[in-house]
């Protein structure tokens, strides 16, 4: 017994240093690491209120589960789909989309659909990256996107929105016109536009979006427009979309979100919209990666949209009560950040807002962790509070993520008064 333990334990240190002697593609080197695992990890040691990670805590929309349960009894739904998409699926798609876009979007060319629009994101540009090519990317941003340009062998180039003399309005925070142009060169092949945005919360305007579509016209870089927030943009305000923009639509990949669209995260479907010549480009990576999205999934989401076409404009549409729920969380993190006096800047949609810890006066040496980090773990450890640091939506630009953390406000009311009484006894 100890002499085949001895011999399989030699086995395991020989196969051990042999398999680290195999050089990883130079491209993942440094992206080991994934925030969300970390500070998920993090939140459950502490056993802390989850105010950081963008997940709906709150029961799922009734209609929802309904549609689910119609679904399983169907074979279909549990055979494998069409791989650019599900035919109910894309079809209620177009329904939704084409009012939106003032245009009749083709389902069976002009849409796709992905697991998550993360695989959506991720399809979109390496379907169009190659080594050498520039994406400018606007901090703060999605962590994901600088990843998937650098896997790809593209080069980010980043330029930031800066909080001009207000910072605590989210839509105040804006493009610098020259910086942005100076960004562009030839070398510039996409530019990444995120609208409702997250962390900041803020709405870019038609005048941005012109300005935005106009650069990239004139240096002919495509545009992935990140819109998976759409759902949850708070009541009286607008979403624009840059697709929309005179000329725009040629160059343009909107994104989308069931999760986010349905408060349902965990289903992990999201879809492409744009011109032919460019999802068939992005179906093409699609099909190399997973050929398909679980078809049970994309069947009780075409029932879900389908709802909504008929439902449009009531009541008891889901997409008229979400951005009511969403503001509704947004005022009760806004009103106990009041309480205990400390900044936050205002958002106008999605699930994020960010919280200015200046006042509560702490330090950190930050000769190895920057500030923003080490004040999430310091509240989860101390205060029972899961933030998320400002410091890794930045890659260039990180002193405006300063003192910064993130709120979500997608939560249950539960958990929005246990955040809430968190935050106020914060400068207690």
């Amino acid at each position: 017994m100890i002499k085949h333990a001895l011999r399989g334990r030699c086995l395991r240190d020989q196969t051990s240093k042999y398999l680290s002697s195999i050089a990883p593609n130079k491209r993942i080197i440094g992206h080991e690491k994934n925030l969300w695992v970390e500070y998920s990890a993090l939140a459950v040691k502490h056993k802390a209120v989850n105010l950081g990670q963008g997940f709906p805590d709150f029961t799922t929309p009734q209609f929802l589960k309904e549609l689910w349960q119609e679904a399983i009894d169907l074979p279909l739904a549990h055979w494998y789909t069409r791989g650019q998409g599900y035919p109910p699926l894309v079809t209620a798609i177009s329904k939704m989309y084409s009012p939106d876009f003032n245009r009749n979007i083709d389902a069976m060319t002009e849409v796709m659909t992905a697991v998550g629009a993360y695989e959506a994101l991720y399809n979109s540009l390496t379907a169009f990256i190659n080594p050498g090519d520039e994406v400018v990317l606007i901090e703060p941003h999605f962590d994901s996107y600088s990843v998937v340009v650098e896997v790809c062998g593209g080069k980010p180039v980043f330029v930031p929105l800066r909080p001009g003399d207000n910072p605590s309005d989210g839509n105040n925070w804006a493009l610098d016109k020259a910086e942005f142009e100076a960004a562009f060169t030839d070398k510039t092949k996409i530019c990444m536009v995120n609208t409702p945005h997250n962390p900041i919360g803020k709405l870019f305007t038609e005048e941005e979006m012109e300005f935005i579509a106009r650069t990239c016209e004139k240096h002919n870089a495509l545009i992935i427009s990140d819109e998976v927030y759409e759902r949850c943009v708070f009541p009286g305000e607008e979403h624009v979309r840059i697709a929309n923009i005179p000329g725009a639509w040629d160059r343009t990949i909107t994104i989308g979100s069931a999760g986010k669209s349905f408060s349902m995260t965990g289903y992990k479907l999201g879809w492409a919209v744009g011109p032919e010549e460019l999802i068939k480009r992005v179906q093409a990576m699609h099909q190399t990666v997973v050929y398909s999205a679980p078809t049970i999934t994309q069947d009780v989401v075409a029932r879900c949209i389908e709802r909504e076409v008929e439902l449009k404009g009531t009541e008891a549409a889901y997409y008229t009560q979400l951005p009511k729920i969403m503001q509704e969380g947004s005022e009760i993190l806004s009103e106990a950040a009041i309480d205990a006096g400390l900044p936050f800047v205002k958002p106008y949609g999605g699930y994020f807002m960010m919280l200015d810890t200046t006042p509560l006066g702490l330090e950190f040496d930050t000769s190895e962790e920057m500030y923003d980090v080490q004040c999430s773990k310091y509240l989860m450890e101390h205060h029972k509070l899961a933030t998320i640091p400002l410091s890794p939506f930045f890659n260039l630009n990180k002193e405006l993520s300063d003192k910064y953390v993130r709120l979500c406000f997608a939560k249950s009311s539960e958990t929005l008064k246990a955040g809430g009484d968190i935050i106020r006894g914060l400068r207690k």
